[in-house]
């Protein structure tokens, strides 16, 4: 079987701003013998209020799962440029003891969409911001499906209460950060985009409101308030999900757009989980359509049989190594990962310890690999082509555990800064569509995230858990960042497993992305030192800012310790 060369992906340049290092946060140490006896929680997510909303719902006795839920929906506030209702996301959940859960909340495609939904009238494909700001990449979105679903299951505190911290924040008002006045300035067209969405974020100017200005969302307050009394069903079922569908429609410029039956007939998922071995360790995530868990499993396990742990962190060959394993994982992800209810995915294969021993094989610590292919999975049956892609941006990731131990790692997104710029009911509506290919098929080979009418696009969200030998929970992580996603998710946990350092520590390693043939690195890091090392390898090095954002909760030394990014305003809180 033969495959095209993956082409180096598109990066995006979102410039977040920096905030200070949070400290890392601890709840009080319990008996490592017995997750029984664990009674503390920890929440990590990237905004201070999130943290705390989160926190209110554990200390009212709620799951990880309200926790999460309250979370998500504080985000839709407070971090508009990045997660909300108006997208979608994917939840994995674990219990102490290893039982694994995931919930597909990922948007889709109108039902109307083709293969030529980002195709111009001479079947070229349409420029980046053409498809971004119009209806055209707005899909229907998932999140509170999503979270219905979860809280039906894990959930224990009534689904109003969850609503609450969210509802304060948009109605009382919420204060403008650094890193959301940066994006404004950033992103104006989609930030500014909408007179309601000018009103809210910007002065009579035309500028963005200055750090520290109190901002108040009263129809986004009352939006919530309504899901609060009733449901999701108020969205996807009543008028509010018709004038939605009007709204977004009215700004798409070709047939097929989005009507309300593709709301109606919207349902959250529970997949398979995802999991494979590293060393000792059970790694665990989101399926098809994400390529998170695979192109992380992949990661890690192709570097097995490298001694990291010798090695270090301040080695260049350790560095080189994930660089190569890096390259080696995109190029499978590139062909083979897709919706898997339109697409057959060989997950099993993808995971599969033999083959990526094998494709480890490949790797050297003295040269690069000149043309890295994407091999051949058990249960392989179909090759597909590698389209090309625009950027992918964005996101939000958190991580949630209550005081039974159950765990949530819950990744949220609207793709890029403030989505579509389409707001709707004081919310941005998510550009999520943008993560499809821009063509249907390369050279008459299929692409398998093409567009297709009511499919969901291939994400690089990683929510991730991990069971140490025991069996036990080690950790909950993920990130935000677009492609940079499984790198950065893959990066903490070598940093965690192999290199035993705290997941603080290791989240704040500098940042390596290399999924083509051009190794990017993090500017001002101490990874600038080895650039004429890894080049001496053969690699091409380059020097990018890129959208760094993880977060997570871990246990270590008989305590659960919180992490998140210092690139970010993350912040970790414990009871």
């Amino acid at each position: 079987m033969s495959h095209r060369t993956i082409a180096p992906l598109a990066l995006s340049l979102l410039l977040a701003a920096c905030a200070t290092v949070p400290p890392v946060a601890e709840a009080p140490a319990t008996p490592a013998t017995t997750t029984a006896a664990l009674h503390t929680g920890m929440v990590s997510t990237a905004d201070r209020r999130a943290s705390e909303a989160g926190m209110a719902m554990l200390e009212q006795g709620g799951s990880a799962t309200d926790a999460a839920i309250a979370v998500m929906l504080a985000l839709t506030v407070v971090e508009p440029q990045s997660s909300g209702i108006g997208g979608g996301g994917f939840f994995v959940h674990g219990t102490p003891t290893g039982e694994v859960t995931t919930l597909d909340g990922r948007e889709k495609a109108p039902a109307g969409a083709g293969p030529d939904w980002f195709l111009d009238a001479n079947g070229e494909p349409l420029p980046f911001m053409d498809a971004v700001i119009s209806g055209l990449s707005v899909g229907v979105p998932g999140n509170l499906a999503l979270a219905r679903k979860a809280h039906e299951r894990y959930g224990k505190l009534e689904w109003a209460a969850l609503f609450q911290p969210a509802i304060a924040l948009a109605r009382d008002g919420f204060e403008i950060t650094p890193r959301l006045n940066a994006t404004l300035a950033r992103a104006e067209n989609r930030g500014g985009r909408v007179p309601e969405s000018r009103a809210l974020f910007y002065d009579a100017a035309g500028e963005p409101l200055p750090v520290g200005t109190l901002v108040k969302n009263p129809a986004l307050a009352a939006t919530l308030e309504q899901l609060a009394a009733e449901g999701p069903d108020w969205l996807y079922q009543g008028p509010a999900g018709a004038s939605l569908a009007e709204y977004v429609a009215a700004d798409t410029p070709r047939d097929g757009a989005m009507v309300a039956e593709d709301l109606r007939s919207y349902e959250a998922k529970w997949r398979e989980p995802v999991c494979g071995q590293y060393r000792v360790y059970r790694i665990c995530g989101m399926g098809p359509p994400s390529s998170g868990a695979t192109t992380v499993i992949a990661i890690l396990k192709q570097l097995e049989q490298f001694d990291l742990a010798a090695l270090g962190p301040e080695s260049a060959t350790a560095w080189h190594l994930f660089a190569e394993s890096q390259r080696l994982a995109y190029a499978d992800r590139e062909v083979y990962l897709g919706d898997s209810d339109f697409v057959d995915v060989p997950v099993a294969g993808l995971v599969n310890s033999e083959y990526l021993t094998q494709r480890g094989g490949q790797i050297s610590p003295t040269s690069t690999i000149a043309d890295p292919q994407a091999g051949t999975p058990p249960g392989a049956d179909l090759a597909l082509a590698d389209g090309p892609e625009w950027p992918e941006h964005g996101t939000s990731h958190f991580a949630v555990v209550d005081d039974e131990g159950d765990a949530v790692s819950w990744t949220s997104t609207v793709e890029g800064p403030f989505g579509s710029g389409l707001i709707f009911g004081g919310f941005f509506l998510n550009n999520e569509l943008t993560d499809f290919t821009m063509v249907p098929d390369v050279d008459g080979v299929p692409v398998a995230n093409r567009v297709e009418g009511s499919k969901r696009p291939r994400s690089s969200m990683s929510p991730t858990l991990v069971y140490g030998p025991e069996g036990n929970l080690r950790i909950a992580v993920g990130a935000a960042g677009g492609a940079t996603i499984p790198v950065q998710t893959a990066k903490a946990l070598v940093g965690v497993l192999d290199w035993g350092l705290t997941a603080q520590e290791a989240i704040a390693l500098p940042g390596l992305f290399s999924p083509g043939d051009v190794i990017v690195l993090e500017p001002g890091s101490s990874l600038l030192t080895m650039q004429s090392d890894l080049e001496a390898l053969g690699h091409r090095v380059t020097v990018r800012e890129m959208p760094f954002k993880a977060n997570a909760v871990e246990f270590a030394n008989g305590r659960w310790l919180g992490a998140a990014d210092p690139r970010s305003e993350g912040v970790a809180l414990g009871n």
